[in-house]
């Protein structure tokens, strides 16, 4: 039996000149870039992967997310659609998995099995496209599909405003920790433009060091 590759993990090739041109528009970000050195946005480079991960994550911590995905991937010999749908109930329970996050895994893996998304025109479709095909998954709001737009599709200006580690980091690093409102939010971002997302990801970065995967 062969050993399974490594992932690969990609890198955007537009992040020099985003981290530029955000140093150039925007104070804060000119504090904050170089802090982080030559860290930047990765992608796994499997959607349905990806997705996965992300509906595992919901609503628990970043360290009992990687445990309980640990678990669930090491069912399937591998992390497909088809062999999710082979799993038993019982073995996904039993990865720390809760009855709703079963439900929403397998209604993924249908989505995928039966190609009622078109996984392999994402990389054309515009952003807003993509989030309307993915919310028509069970557990796929709008802000998993905007963390699929930047980590999975690495899209370079998406603006995830229900994000609370966005709002917080604003809040923070803007508004001295005062609250801040949606439209506070878009307002500061509008000197992101068009690389929000590199900006959102430097945002995170300044509240936890760790670099978010997914």
């Amino acid at each position: 039996m062969s050993a399974v590759p490594p992932v690969q993990l990609v890198r955007p090739d537009y992040w020099p000149e985003a981290c530029k041109h955000l140093a150039r528009k925007d104070r804060v970000m000119k504090r904050l870039i170089p802090q982080f050195g030559d860290a930047c946005l990765q992608s796994r480079g499997d959607a349905f992967t990806t997705l996965a991960r992300s509906i595992v994550g919901q609503q628990i911590s970043v360290k009992a997310a990687q445990s309980v995905w640990e678990r669930f991937a090491a069912l399937p010999r591998r992390m497909t659609a088809a062999n999710v749908l082979k799993l038993k109930v019982d073995d996904m329970r039993a990865a720390g998995l809760s009855a709703r996050k079963i439900e929403y895994l397998v209604d993924l893996a249908l989505h995928f099995d039966s190609g009622a998304v078109h996984a392999d025109a994402w990389a054309q479709m515009d952003d807003e496209a993509v989030i309307a095909e993915l919310v028509g998954i069970r557990g796929i709001g709008r802000w998993t599909a905007e963390m699929f737009l930047i980590f999975h599709l690495m899209r370079p200006n998406v603006l995830p405003l229900d994000d609370i580690g966005l709002i917080n980091g604003i809040s923070r690093n803007y508004f001295s920790g005062d609250p801040v409102s949606r439209s506070d939010a878009r307002e500061v971002a509008a000197a992101w433009q068009p690389y929000c997302s590199v900006a959102t990801w430097y945002i995170w970065r300044s509240l936890d060091p760790l670099p978010v995967e997914y």
